[in-house]
C-alpha cells in the first residue's frame, strides 16, 4: 500500500469531506482515505496496483478528476 497526499481548495465543512471520500473512493484500488476541510489535506492509501511510476504511489490523474467531479481543486502535495 502507498499513501499521497493532496492539497484540495474549497471545502468548507463535513459535507464537503463526504463528496470528496465519495468520488475518490470510486477509483478501483483505494482503501483509505483521510480528508479534512479544515486543513484542505486529502490523503489517498491506494495498493500497488494503482501506482503509475516508481515515483507516483496514486495515479494523480484519477484523484485529480474525482476531486474536480466531487466539485473541488486539488494539487499534488510536495
Amino acid at each position: 500500500m502507498t499513501t499521497s497526499v493532496y492539497q484540495v481548495t474549497g471545502m468548507s465543512r463535513g459535507h464537503c469531506e463526504a463528496t470528496v471520500r465519495s468520488e475518490v473512493f470510486k477509483i478501483v484500488g483505494v482503501e483509505d482515505i483521510q480528508v479534512s476541510a479544515r486543513t484542505g489535506r486529502l490523503a489517498v492509501t491506494a495498493t500497488e496496483s494503482l501506482a503509475v511510476t516508481a515515483t507516483e504511489s496514486v495515479d494523480d490523474a484519477r484523484v485529480l478528476a474525482a476531486v474536480d467531479e466531487a466539485g473541488y481543486e486539488a494539487v499534488r502535495a510536495r
